[in-house]
């Protein structure tokens, strides 16, 4: 099998004498046995920011591949006789991606993804197995200080407290001596991430958590503060500030698929009420 390889136009900048007209006006690159891989197509493949050495080795590669590739098929369907079972899947996968295609852009025309709050929360509501924890959750608020920080007593009261005026206070005072200040009475975390940070030493630290929601550790070096506000168990049922998303993606692919369902019993009836489906 002839083989007609023209590194040359590549390492030009691509420059070509080639008759375009003969090529729906691409530059011939590469020919194998009838087959042709264009210039315009070699530049598409390229990634951009190589150096010119780091492309012309790309190009290298990515062209004998591509004739590596056309000869193995060329030399496989000479090989093997007509098959019937793969004209068979051939035809059945053009028609699913045919279908598809229609599909979404029936979906893309016709349907508004958008769903008021109060939808989304009563599919969560009515859903709830479908949203369910693989680990605990908690809202609270966190701070690491060292053992020889100033006015420690202060620190043991504000962390306590949940209001504006103390959280203040916590944020101010940690500026100037904690090694860490998290707040996160506003959103979910997972225990994991807190307890990995504190010196909490009993054997079931996450049920140690939901029952006690004010604790102060130390050890050698700092104190640890942490107020839970909220809890949930693994098992229990997702918060909907995080499920919210998934009930979102539920709630479009539910509309599609009523959507399209809608589409092809239509379909059908048009069909039966023209005699296009003769059942024999």
């Amino acid at each position: 099998m002839k083989i007609v390889v023209s590194l040359l136009i590549f390492v030009s900048s691509f420059g070509s004498c080639t008759r375009k007209d003969d090529h729906t006006g691409k530059t011939p690159l590469v020919e194998v046995d009838g087959n042709f891989l264009y210039k315009e197509d070699l530049h598409m493949a390229i990634p951009a920011g190589l150096s010119k050495d780091d492309s012309l080795l790309f190009a290298k590669h990515y062209i004998r591949n591509w004739a590596e590739d056309v000869l193995l098929y060329s030399k496989a369907k000479s090989n093997i006789p007509k098959n019937n079972e793969i004209d068979e899947l051939v035809e059945n996968y053009r028609k699913t991606l045919i279908m598809h295609t229609y599909q979404q852009e029936l979906i893309n025309q016709k349907l508004v993804d958008e769903f008021s709050e109060q939808e989304m929360i009563d599919y969560y509501e009515k859903n709830r197995n479908l949203f369910i924890l693989e680990h605990s959750l908690i809202k609270g608020l966190f701070v690491k200080v060292p053992l020889t920080a100033p006015q420690v007593n202060r620190v043991r009261k504000w962390y306590k407290l949940e209001t504006s005026e103390a959280i203040d206070h916590l944020e101010k005072y940690s500026l100037q001596n904690a090694v860490s200040y998290d707040y996160f009475y506003d959103k979910w975390v997972p225990t994991s991430d807190l307890l990995d940070r504190m010196p909490l030493k009993v054997l079931d630290p996450e049920s140690y958590l939901r029952f006690n929601r004010q604790v102060e550790l130390k050890d050698t070096a700092y104190y640890y503060f942490l107020n839970v506000s909220d809890y949930r168990k693994s098992g229990e049922q997702e918060p909907y500030e995080l499920a919210k998303f998934e009930v979102k993606d539920m709630l479009v692919n539910k509309k599609q698929v009523d959507f399209m369902k809608k589409v092809k019993d239509d379909l059908y009836q048009q069909a039966m009420s023209d005699k296009k489906i003769i059942n024999y």
